[in-house]
C-alpha cells in the first residue's frame, strides 16, 4: 500500500480478482461514499485528485477500478466482466468498505455506466446503502442514443458543416438493436462528433493533461483504456438493452441526481423524467450549470457544493 497525505491505495481481493481501491479520507466519523466509474471499462480514479483534494470535503470517498478496467485490469488481464459479476464485485467492495470504515451503510455515486450499477445496487441492497447519487444517469441506453443522435444531426445541420454531415451519413443507421464490434466503432464516431458539438464528453488535450498530472498515473495505465472496448464487449451488449424503468421507481434509500444541464450523452430530459417518478425517503435534483456529461470536471465548484450539501442531509 502506498500512502501520501491526501490519499492511499490498496488492492483487495473480491471474488478472486484483485481490485484497486483509492481512498480519500477526511474525519473518521464522516460518511463514506463509493465512486462507481463509467465506461464500461473507463477508470476515473486518475482524475480523483482534481475532484477530491479540497479542505471543506465533509465525506470520505473510495474510488475503485472495476473488473476489466484500470489498475484492476492490469492485475487480472484474463478476468472478463459481465453485468452480473460486476454487481457481485460491487457488493464485495461495499462490504469491505463498510468493515474498513466501521460504517453500517455507505453512499454510492454512480457516473455514466456506473449509474447503472449504482441504481441497481440501491434498489436491490438498501440494507447496505446510505444514499444513491446519480451523475450522467443512464435510464434507457437505446433511448439515450436515439435522442442524442437526433440532437447531433440537428446541430450539424444548423452549423452547415458539410464534412460533418457526410461523416454522419457514412456512419449509417444508428442506433441499431444488435451490438457487435462494428456497432461499438459507430458509437465511437458518434461520440467524437458529439464532443465536437459539445453534446458529449470530449477526450481532448485538457483531459490528457489531467491524466498526465495524476499522482497515480503511469505509462502502464494507458493500456487499459485502449483495451477496454474488447475487454468489456459483453457488458456493452447487456447495456444496450438496459432500461432502468423496468427495475421500478420505488427506492428505500434517499436518491439524488447531480446532472450537467448540457448533458446530451445521457440526455437530461430522460433522466429527469425518470427522477420525477421516483419514490424515495428523500430525493433532490441538482442541475450543474455550464456542465455536460462529466459535471465534476466541467463545473468542479458546483459539483462539490452539491455533493457536500447531500452529505449534510444524511
Amino acid at each position: 500500500m502506498r500512502k501520501t497525505k491526501m490519499f492511499n491505495e490498496e488492492y483487495v481481493t473480491i471474488n478472486g480478482v484483485e481490485h484497486y481501491l483509492l481512498h480519500y479520507k477526511t474525519k473518521k466519523e464522516a460518511p463514506v461514499l463509493i465512486f462507481i466509474h463509467g465506461g464500461p471499462g473507463q477508470s476515473e480514479a486518475m482524475i480523483a485528485y482534481i475532484v477530491e483534494e479540497y479542505t471543506s470535503r465533509n465525506y470520505n470517498i473510495v474510488y475503485y477500478d472495476q473488473r476489466g478496467a484500470g489498475k484492476t485490469y492490469l492485475k487480472n488481464k484474463k478476468a472478463r466482466p459481465d453485468t452480473e459479476i460486476l454487481k457481485e464485485d460491487l457488493l464485495g467492495i461495499v462490504l469491505y468498505v463498510k468493515k474498513a470504515y466501521q460504517n453500517e451503510k455507505v453512499g454510492l455515486i454512480g457516473h455514466s455506466w456506473g449509474s447503472v450499477l449504482g441504481s441497481m445496487f440501491a434498489l436491490e441492497h438498501p440494507e447496505h446503502t446510505l444514499c444513491y447519487i446519480g451523475c450522467g444517469q443512464v435510464i434507457d441506453l437505446m433511448e439515450n442514443e436515439r435522442v442524442g443522435y437526433n440532437k447531433l444531426k440537428d446541430a450539424i445541420e444548423k452549423s452547415g458543416n458539410k464534412k460533418d454531415r457526410k461523416k454522419l451519413e457514412r456512419i449509417g443507421e444508428y442506433p441499431v438493436a444488435t451490438f457487435d464490434a462494428a456497432t461499438y466503432r459507430k458509437m465511437g464516431k458518434i461520440r467524437g462528433l458529439q464532443g465536437k458539438y459539445h453534446l458529449a464528453a470530449k477526450f481532448d488535450k485538457n483531459m490528457i493533461r489531467m491524466f498526465r498530472k495524476s499522482p497515480i498515473m503511469g505509462m502502464a495505465d494507458i493500456f487499459p483504456f485502449i483495451a477496454s472496448m474488447v475487454v468489456n464487449m459483453q457488458v456493452m451488449k447487456e447495456l444496450m438493452s438496459f432500461d432502468l424503468k423496468s427495475k421500478g421507481v420505488e427506492y428505500q434509500v434517499p436518491v439524488y441526481y447531480v446532472l450537467g444541464e448540457n448533458d446530451q450523452q445521457t440526455p437530461i430530459e430522460i433522466s429527469i423524467a425518470y427522477f420525477n417518478e421516483i419514490e424515495a425517503p428523500d430525493k433532490k435534483l441538482y442541475l450543474i450549470k455550464n456542465a455536460g456529461h462529466v459535471a465534476m470536471i466541467d463545473n468542479l465548484n458546483d459539483y462539490r457544493a452539491a455533493i457536500c450539501e447531500i452529505v449534510d442531509c444524511l
